[in-house]
Parts: structure tokens; sequence; C-alpha cells
């Protein structure tokens, strides 16, 4: 079952088109990979589908809602989360205040209710406490939550970005390059969290550059170059594909 169908997306910037006619569908509790070499398009993609850009031609349905024109905290609302490729956090803020502003998102109670201190709003802001130490608690980061952002390692910057992700409440989630700059170890660890992350239900896209933890992690790969969908299938199929071998390595004359 479809939780993500992408139709015929096109995006163009300028006289360069950036993603041209690429379809793919997301199953429900799957991780799927989406690879290709540097601008292929792949952020692209995952800007149009969390709504920070809207494509020129094309579909694109979450649990049979279409997103078209939506804005990016609609869809974070419909169940979208996503990290991006270079570190998004509010690093003078704690690592807790981090997550807490992941919880925003669900919160129902308005200014008016915080003002005057009213019972619902005071149960929210218990209740996304307790959500966020859990997310923090599931990366790993639940030791010091109040110590600055900007003191973590970059790996747990990473880390944390998910962590806010998670505290969304996302039924999809969507990973771009979650493991660049990390180290072996860390690298290691991020792939037992995203199965995990997976374990509890929730269905990953990613983009990652370290084909080992693609290989590893993902049922299914799509692979973009030069804007377009050259290749989709299982790992194995993937690594055996001559136009993905040619995408990355070139061939003999280039």
């Amino acid at each position: 079952m479809s939780l993500l169908r992408l139709r015929r997306l096109t995006k163009s910037f300028g006289g360069l088109t950036a993603v041209h006619n690429v379809s793919f569908d997301v199953n429900v509790g799957s991780i799927v990979g989406l690879i290709g070499p540097n601008g292929a398009g792949k952020t692209t993609v995952f800007n149009l589908i969390t709504g920070i850009y809207q494509p020129d031609q094309g579909e694109i349905l979450f649990n049979n809602t279409s997103l078209l024109g939506l804005r990016t905290h609609r869809i974070i609302g419909l169940g979208i989360g996503r990290t991006f490729q270079t570190i998004r956090l509010f690093q003078s803020l704690s690592v807790l205040e981090n997550v807490l502003a992941g919880c925003h998102c669900r919160m129902r109670s308005g200014a008016f209710a915080a003002m005057l201190g009213l019972g619902r709003h005071r149960r929210e802001e218990k209740e996304a406490l307790e959500q966020a130490m859990n997310a923090l608690a599931f990366v790993g980061l639940d030791k010091n939550p109040l110590q600055p952002a900007k003191n973590l390692s970059y790996g747990n910057q990473r880390l944390l970005e998910v962590a806010r992700a998670l505290a969304t409440q996302p039924k999809l989630l969507i990973l771009d390059e979650p493991a660049g700059g990390m180290n072996e170890q860390e690298t290691e660890a991020l792939i037992e969290l995203i199965r995990r992350i997976r374990s509890r239900g929730i269905t990953v896209l990613l983009i990652e550059h370290d084909m080992n933890l693609v290989m590893r992690v993902s049922e299914k790969i799509v692979v973009l170059e030069h804007g377009s969908c050259i290749a989709e299938g299982t790992p194995w199929e993937i690594k055996a594909n001559p136009r993905v071998i040619e995408a990355y390595l070139g061939t003999e004359e280039d």
C-alpha cells in the first residue's frame, strides 16, 4: 500500500530542469533510498514533497491527499517530518528546546490560552515535554537536555535533528544525507537507529551518498540522474544495473 506517490514530477529553475517527469511510490512501513550523483535533483524532490518548492507539473499524493499548494506547516501536520542536508538547529537554544520546537505543530491551544495559563495549555505543555524527552531518549541524547545545541558534536547534532523531526509525530520521515560528516562508528549507530524508527511504524525515505548505508537499510532504491529516474528496484538489482554503474563510474570513453 502506497503512503507517498509521486507522478510525473517536474521542476525547473530558469532554463535548468532540476527534476523531470519523476514518478515513484513509497509503501507504508518501508525504507526507500533516493540516490544519484551530485546535482541529480534528489534534494529538489524532497523540497517538492515538503512544500518548499511547488512543482511545475505532476502530482504528489500523501495518504491519498494532494500536497500541491500546501504550505510546509500543513504538510508537517499531515504527518511528514524531515531533516536537512545542512544542519538547521537553533544553536543557542537547548537540546530540549530544539525538540520542543518540533512538538509545536501538534499543540492546539493558542496564545490566548497560554497567556491565561488555561488547563488545556498546561496539559499540552506537559505532554510536549514528555514527548520531547522520549524523542531524545530514542536517539540517545537525553543525558544532558539543557545544554546548548551548539555544544553537541557534529554527529550528535545530526541526531538532534532526527529527534526534532520525530517529535512532529510523522508517518513518513524524510532524511536528507543523515550520515553526512559522520565517522564509521556514528554511521553504524545511525543504521541501527533508522531500523528502529521503521520498527515504530514510521516509513523512511532517505537521500544518502554512503552506499554501504543505503544498501544495508533500503528495501527499495530509486536512482536519479540529471533530474530523471533511471532505475528503481531492490539494492541487489540497483547494484547490478548497467545504467546506474555508468551514472556513478562513467564509461570507458568518459
